[in-house]
């Protein structure tokens, strides 16, 4: 017992738990200047989220607008992702293209040549990148609904 209530004064408080993730919209992420060359965050513009500690120190968020998503993501959710994050097929993932355009997609493959994504809206077929049109490839780790 004692060494139960040992560890009760090791836990963290939960501010401490705490960090800011920079946060912009959705229709953001294509502009030049909110990533850099590896795909992370820079530069200014970007708002701030308190979220609970995480392993990626790069990780950002995405303010959604609009229904193209739908129903997976609505208009004022907000996505938390993880551009260290290892991916894997089924995943939910933020794709941004080198003709600038961002998307949120399914993983179905990645390829050596091709990345293979699937739309989260039914109304949207799935989509076949080549490998050199991807600026990157991030992993959604959270979603607010």
């Amino acid at each position: 017992m004692s060494e139960f209530v040992a560890y009760i004064g090791t836990v963290p408080s939960v501010a401490g738990a705490m960090r800011r993730v920079p946060v912009i919209g959705y229709a953001q992420a294509g502009e030049k200047g909110f990533f850099d060359d590896a795909g992370f965050p820079t530069g200014s513009g970007w708002d701030e989220l308190l979220f609970p500690e995480l392993a990626d120190t790069h990780a950002y968020a995405l303010m959604v607008a609009g229904d193209s998503m739908e129903p997976v993501y609505r208009d004022g959710d907000t996505i938390v992702v993880s551009p260290q994050a290892s991916l894997r097929r089924g995943d939910r993932v933020v794709v941004k293209t080198t003709a600038g355009e961002v998307m949120a997609k399914q993983l179905i493959r990645k390829g050596q040549r091709k990345l293979e994504l699937t739309s989260l809206n039914a109304a949207h077929g799935e989509r076949v990148l080549d490998v050199t049109e991807v600026v990157f490839c991030h992993r959604i780790l959270w979603v607010s609904q």
